[in-house]
């Protein structure tokens, strides 16, 4: 699953693959691994700040979704130059410079909101402060951007880092790490932060993303992709979709991934209205929720090459897949903060034990020439459907409230994704188990 957000692999290399193997820099592992932390912290305190503090502008489900959506539809925009541009420079530069971009992104967005003190109530619909949510929204444009490019040139990077036969060991620890402050410490931080003063968290993030740039900056080596003949972009990008059209299990990898990501996005967004409105949790107990979801991912991503060695890839990702389904209704039924924190503890494990198995299957399979591109394209696939889950969180609840009493209308987008997966899970089932069986026969993906 994607994290970010935030859904196999055999031991054996497969015959496509024509890299060699990666050296063992590990003061060059750590600083990666460390910036990768700070970012995601960064990340944790704005999963929190961007949607919280546009409902302290606006009650109005659509606006509040608009944020979320300039947040994410990049990913549909930018993956392909993404893929790109990560196949022709130097990827370590290119992390440098959006972790640069997003640093200044966050500073002026905590100006802007500052500026905006103190906040009028928020209406039902319209806006209290115009032009602190433009601002906001321009700035979830920027970091959105910034962060399609940073995210894909790091996963193409990380094979650089570490011998592909530890590629489980070190997707695991980098989620870890990631995770610990994308969702157990951020999103608290984040709680506090902006019940104290809402432009803090933004200003915080600020100093975070520069700090990364500063041990990405310290990260020696050179990670330019291998120079072959430099052709048109459309050629290039060809040559990527024509490695992803003969690799059906990566396809398939990325089209269920997109699935789980439209409908966890259509939850996230209802979320917030949800715990405020009907389960009364204050900024500080949401945040503690999603720390909840963070112990699971850390526990998901840990455990989930032993899991696979376990089961087995397919099948792994098949029980993965039926379990998320089943935790999007969990977290609908979830009758006060307690329950719910424990249904994102399943939910982020199951999609994290994914993650592992899917991404190393990627990143082992893939050729590092053409990692950019094919990376860029699964992604697209993968992330490119968070913005039609978020739109239609909004779109829902506004078409359910009115039909249905208010509490209810702010449930029906977890019903609705727990529907929804449930049908793309009985669809694959059998494929996945299927594709996962050819590559254990012929090393094909």
């Amino acid at each position: 699953m994607a994290r970010p957000c935030h859904f196999g692999t055999g031991r054996r290399r497969t015959r496509l693959e024509s890299h060699p193997a990666a050296p063992r820099p590990g003061g060059a592992l750590a600083r990666f691994i460390a910036a990768s932390g700070l970012t995601n912290l960064g990340d944790g305190i704005a999963t929190l700040a961007w949607s919280w503090v546009a409902s302290l502008l606006t009650r109005d489900p659509l606006l509040i979704a608009a944020v979320a959506v300039a947040l994410r539809a990049p990913w549909a925009l930018f993956a392909i130059p993404a893929g790109i541009a990560a196949d022709r420079v130097d990827r370590r530069r290119l992390i440098l410079a959006m972790d640069v971009v997003r640093a200044a992104a966050f500073a002026v967005a905590a100006l802007a909101l500052w500026s905006a003190l103190p906040l009028a109530p928020a209406p039902q619909t319209g806006l209290s402060a115009p032009f602190a949510y433009a601002a906001l929204l321009a700035a979830a444009i920027t970091v959105g951007v910034a962060e399609v490019f940073r995210d894909n040139a790091a996963q193409t990077m990380l094979p650089s880092l570490v011998p592909h036969d530890r590629l489980e060991q070190a997707n695991g620890r980098l989620w870890s790490v990631e995770l610990v402050g994308n969702a157990l410490v951020g999103p608290a931080l984040g709680a506090v932060l902006v019940a104290a003063l809402v432009p803090l968290p933004f200003a915080v993030n600020a100093l975070a993303y520069g700090f990364a740039a500063l041990l990405v900056a310290a990260v020696a080596g050179d990670f330019r992709p291998p120079r072959g003949e430099r052709r048109g972009w459309k050629s290039e990008l060809a040559e990527g979709w024509g490695f992803l059209r003969d690799a059906p299990l990566l396809r398939l990898l990325a089209w269920i991934t997109g699935f789980w990501n439209l409908f966890h996005q259509m939850m996230i967004v209802a979320l917030i209205l949800h715990v405020q409105e009907n389960l009364g949790l204050p900024a500080e107990a949401y945040g503690l929720v999603l720390a909840g979801g963070a112990v699971g991912g850390i526990l998901g991503g840990l455990s989930g090459g032993w899991v696979s060695r376990r089961l087995g890839p397919g099948r792994t990702a098949q029980v993965m897949m039926l379990a998320s389904a089943l935790t999007f209704l969990g977290v609908g039924l979830a009758p006060n903060g307690w329950v719910l924190a424990a249904m994102f503890f399943v939910f982020e494990a199951t999609g994290f034990v994914w993650n592992t198995v899917s991404v190393s299957t990627r990143q082992r399979a893939i050729p590092n020439r053409l990692m950019g591109r094919v990376n860029s394209l699964y992604r697209l696939l993968a992330w490119g459907m968070m913005p039609i889950g978020l739109a239609l969180s909004g779109v829902i609840v506004r078409l359910a409230d009115g039909p249905l009493p208010r509490p209810q209308a702010l449930e029906v987008p977890f019903y609705t994704a727990a529907a929804g997966f449930l049908i793309v899970a009985a669809f694959t089932w059998r494929a996945l188990g299927r594709r996962f069986a050819r590559l254990a026969e012929t090393g094909r993906p």
